[in-house]
């Protein structure tokens, strides 16, 4: 599993953005859709709310790649 880091100087990022911001998806759309699907871990627990509030220390997982916010 490649492990990427994604530094923020917000509270925090939507997750919806983290995937765009990471390269795992290359549209709002696309992002919408692997999430509502139930394709990603947040946290190691599914989620499928788009707008979930990603802060630093949390993490999500999808398709082979792990995304960490620093």
């Amino acid at each position: 599993m490649k492990d990427k880091k994604i530094s923020i100087d917000t509270e925090f990022i939507k997750l919806q953005d983290l995937l765009k911001l990471a390269g795992l998806c290359d549209t709002g759309g696309m992002a919408k859709m692997i999430i509502q699907n139930g394709d990603v871990t947040v946290n190691g627990e599914v989620c499928t709310m788009r707008g979930k509030k990603m802060r630093k220390g949390d993490f999500a997982e999808f398709d082979g790649e792990k995304i960490t916010v620093i």
